[in-house]
């Protein structure tokens, strides 16, 4: 069977033209493959024409497909005695491939130790003087709690901003930027964080940024709109981050890292982003600031849907955001960053990851910076062009279809196309059905019957003239950004746990390549001039 129809699965090729109705029908006639090659004379039409120019192809697909059973092992019953289990050994084993779930299931009474959670506690400790006490306008009164009101010990089902003590302050004149400036130019580690207008980092304009070198205490600067006035700001923080012997910490530092090229600001010295080293300690799991405070500090921050709605149309803008509720926010941002970082520099140095980290991961966030804020060009009119040569093959193979069917009908509609191939042509007494009861029409589907019907091969035709169109060459020209007249698309380090990059928006690993059509959009991806 799979010498005759293939297996896409495993590559294997089979004969062109020949489906699973069409195999069973010559098998039951000739037995095996070399029984229809050895009588494709005797079949009528190009399906015998087929198998005959296609003969060495089917008997390699048939070895390909058969499992060799005649290999040489040597078995010695012994070998397989059931013994103790070596538990110590076993645990390191699972605990080096991180086959958790067998684990839990090989070895119940170690996971169940390691699960084993203590309430919670939040525990007071000397009280550290704030650096800039002499402020009144800190953005938190801190009313829940008082020196005399904090207990020395109180379980917290779960931390937030609103019962635990902090100090976040407005940095809003010349006179608190200056005295800011002097004590962040003496710190060995300064963690910060933009907050912006735009995910875009070639749009994003400063709306402010967030400084903290103690836990429980931060700094916010805000900048004006007037981008004339937020780069003489701006410029006034350079000597901190081109300072190489200050330590930089933050959350996803590549972005931070562009906006501020925006600004005519190079992010200079030793690094330390808490997502990339989450990501190296933990690769599988989620990197985001949610998942880690709420992992590591049993801490819930503030959302930022609760400064400006949630997304979609109607979501608002930072920049029209209070002043001294972006304070709390960003604060809580850098300050929980540099509680993260504390806790997963001493893992990563337990795992022995630190070079990876500032060796690998590091200098590559520049890197990918420096790409992404370059961007890819692209040749719009040969997209345009393209357009409307998929335009004209769309509408021939949709009349194809309509010929086929007898009847028009809505071809993206599941609903409508099942019911033309399953009830009108009956191309499967026994289709195949959705839970809702709907008839399954799915590409795997559609594979299944392509060179038994024609009206399967046309489907699919269209579908990929559809998503070519409607994914890449209509949209991409909408991505171009208006500024530069290139595509930016994010590169992103802690996504995929084999270590590999991906691109998001837009996602420009998946430009089509293993079709004809689809390479012609690869090559509206130019150079930006006869130099490069």
């Amino acid at each position: 069977m799979l010498g005759l129809m293939g297996d896409a699965v495993d590559n294997i090729p089979g004969i062109p033209g020949v489906g699973k109705i069409t195999a069973e029908k010559l098998l039951l006639k000739y037995d095996t493959v070399e029984g229809i090659i050895a009588n494709a004379h005797e079949i009528k039409g190009k399906m015998g024409e087929k198998i005959a120019e296609n003969a060495e192809l089917g008997i390699l697909s048939k070895q390909l497909a058969t499992i060799d059973i005649n290999v040489p092992i040597e078995f010695n019953e012994e070998d397989v005695t059931m013994c103790e289990v070596d538990e110590p050994a076993l645990e390191a084993l699972l605990d080096e491939l991180e086959f958790r779930t067998l684990k839990r299931r090989m070895l119940p009474s170690s996971a169940e130790a390691a699960s084993i959670s203590t309430p919670a506690t939040k525990k007071s400790k000397p009280k550290e003087t704030s650096q800039f006490s002499l402020f009144e306008n800190s953005t938190t009164s801190n009313t829940n709690f008082s020196d005399e009101e904090v207990n020395p010990e109180i379980t917290v089902e779960k931390l937030n901003i609103n019962n635990t003590v902090h100090k976040y302050y407005l940095m809003d004149s010349p006179q608190k930027r200056a005295g800011l400036l002097q004590y962040l130019i003496r710190q060995k580690t300064v963690c910060f964080d933009t907050e912006t207008t735009d995910l875009d980092t070639t749009d994003a304009e400063l709306v402010g940024i967030a400084f903290s070198y103690l836990e429980k205490e931060a700094f916010y600067v805000p900048f004006p709109a007037d981008q004339v006035e937020a780069k003489i700001i701006a410029q006034e923080f350079k000597q901190v981050f081109g300072n190489e012997q200050i330590i930089k910490v933050g959350q996803n530092l590549k972005y931070d890292i562009s906006v501020l090229k925006n600004y005519d600001i190079e992010v200079k010295g030793e690094l330390f982003d808490t997502m990339l080293a989450h990501y190296l300690i933990e690769p599988e799991k989620r990197h985001g600031m949610d998942f880690l405070d709420d992992t590591y500090l049993n801490y819930d921050t503030v959302p930022i849907e609760d400064l400006i709605g949630k997304k979609g149309k109607n979501q608002g803008n930072m920049r029209d955001v209070e002043p001294a509720k972006v304070a709390e926010y960003a604060g809580e941002d850098v300050d929980i960053t540099l509680q993260l970082k504390n806790i997963l520099e001493v893992k990563l140095k337990e795992l022995n990851h630190e070079k990876l980290l500032h060796e690998v991961e590091i200098p590559l966030v520049h890197v990918l910076s420096d790409m992404e804020m370059e961007g890819v060009n692209v040749d719009e009119a040969v997209l345009a062009e393209m357009s409307g040569t998929l335009n004209e093959d769309l509408l021939k193979v949709q009349d194809e279809i309509y010929e086929i069917a007898g009847v028009e009908f809505n071809i993206n509609s599941p609903k409508q196309l099942g019911e033309i191939m399953f009830e009108k042509l009956k191309i499967d007494p026994k289709p195949k059905k959705t839970p809702s009861g709907q008839y399954a029409t799915g590409e795997e589907i559609l594979n299944k019957y392509d060179g038994e019907h024609p009206i399967a091969s046309k489907i699919l035709d269209f579908r990929e003239l559809s998503k070519l169109k409607s994914t890449y060459v209509d949209a991409l020209p909408l991505l171009v950004n208006s500024k530069t007249g290139r595509i930016h698309t994010s590169y992103n380090q802690a996504v995929t746990a084999t270590g590999r990059l991906s691109s998001t928006n837009p996602n420009l690993q998946n430009i089509p390549i293993r079709t004809e059509r689809g390479r012609e959009i690869r090559k509206a991806f130019v150079a930006r001039d006869e130099n490069h």
